[in-house]
């Protein structure tokens, strides 16, 4: 029979943490950083495209971080998904506090020179995290998952060319989501999993790249992201997600997104996430898949 990894046997037992996610928050009342980063590998997260914490395609109710209750945490990552005709490098950091308020802020810069040569479209992302219930490890009396409330406000950086050409009708946008993650232990061939949902009100075409909204779909409306992990080793996460997205473009088609990834911790403090994508349709130029990798660190 599969022994759970000792990380996770130790939580079970009353220490602080989980994840797979980014992090950023205020400091009011600031604690010492010198005190940051009690809990332990893996329950931090990674970084999500936009920024703050979840598994690169969704944002996860996780805060960010290695900060426990009476801590905050600084988090860094940068990011890169290749496809055979695009590329997107994002830059991200974030600061955890309290494991109770997260904030973020990540530039996205997107390479489209298959479809105008030298072309390259961008991004900036603010984004606020709050826990509001739940626990996403604790069992016993807390037995629901985390749940979390954001927002990401998102400024298109490159929007009078290409996006307005295509019929966008905003460079900017504030998005709002909700989100529920929990970890299961022992619950798939005595394997520990984590679940995630995440709905999120949104009108952005490509994820604000192209702008936000369009002739085809006006307003807002909500959409969901999805992702499942398991650990086959306590420094070894494997999971799929799952993302919809709005398609409100005439001129291209948009496509729900998907990933497969495994993320490895060597250490408490770094967190490398390696995946597999398909984008769908994008800028007209369909079925795009690639590969994704992320470098994740947090003080």
């Amino acid at each position: 029979m599969h022994r759970p990894p000792a990380t996770l046997c130790a939580l079970r037992h009353g220490l602080f943490g989980m994840g797979l996610g980014l992090a950023m928050a205020s400091c009011l009342l600031a604690p010492s950083p010198a005190l940051a980063g009690s809990r332990l590998a893996f329950t931090g997260a990674a970084t999500s495209i936009e920024g703050g914490g979840g598994a690169g395609l969704a944002t996860w109710a996780l805060i960010g971080g290695l900060g426990t209750e009476d801590e905050w945490s600084p988090t860094v990552a940068l990011s890169r998904a290749e496809t055979q005709d695009f590329a997107l490098d994002v830059a991200a950091v974030s600061v955890g506090a309290w494991n109770r308020v997260e904030l973020s802020f990540a530039r996205q810069r997107f390479d489209a020179g298959s479809v105008v040569p030298g072309l390259t479209l961008g991004q900036d992302i603010v984004g606020v995290k709050l826990r509001v219930a739940g626990d996403a490890i604790f069992e016993g009396d807390r037995p629901w998952p985390q749940l979390s409330i954001g927002a990401q406000h998102k400024q298109t950086r490159d929007f009078e060319f290409i996006p307005r050409a295509v019929g966008a009708e905003r460079d900017s946008a504030t998005e709002f989501y909700v989100s529920a993650t929990k970890l299961y232990f022992a619950a798939l061939a005595d394997r520990d999993v984590i679940v995630n949902a995440t709905l999120r009100r949104t009108d952005a075409n490509q994820y604000g790249l192209l702008g936000f909204g369009g002739p085809t779909r006006r307003g807002a409306a909500w959409r969901p992201e999805l992702s499942v992990g398991v650990w086959p080793h306590e420094r070894v996460l494997v999971g799929v997600e799952y993302r919809d997205k709005a398609d409100a473009l005439n001129a291209f088609a948009e496509d729900a997104a998907v990933d497969a990834f495994i993320a490895w911790a060597p250490n408490r403090r770094i967190l490398l996430v390696a995946g597999w994508l398909d984008l769908g349709s994008i800028a007209g130029s369909v079925t795009q898949r690639g590969s994704y990798l992320s470098l994740w660190a947090s003080y």
